[in-house]
């Protein structure tokens, strides 16, 4: 399983990446990966209107999207569509961050998953 992550170098530039969510256990209901740390779940819904300029992230979190994407563009000018159903974890909450733009005009339900 391929997750999006935003994450800032040194020089305070937002790059992406893919992590691979490794399976330490499989089961008769599938596979699970370790626990991982979370401090709390934020419910979201983003306007069809959403575009937000340079900004970084306020807190490493994953994000789930519900039933809308959102394009992301990182401070070194890789864009990205991270659709419903795709998981993204940011983590440039330091330096020019990024921008988001609602995808296709509709409203996006999504949740927050605080991992600090």
């Amino acid at each position: 399983m391929r997750i999006h992550n935003l994450y800032t170098d040194a020089k305070g530039e937002s790059h992406f990446r893919d992590l691979e969510i490794e399976w330490v256990e499989e089961t008769r209901g599938g596979k699970l990966s370790q626990r991982l740390p979370a401090t709390g779940i934020i419910f979201r819904e983003v306007p069809s209107s959403y575009d937000l300029d340079w900004h970084p992230a306020p807190r490493r979190q994953y994000i789930i999207n519900l039933d809308a994407g959102v394009e992301i563009t990182a401070s070194d000018g890789e864009r990205r569509r991270i659709g419903a159903g795709e998981v993204f974890l940011v983590e440039d909450v330091s330096g020019k961050g990024h921008l988001s733009k609602a995808l296709e005009g509709k409203i996006r339900h999504c949740i927050f998953v605080p991992i600090d």
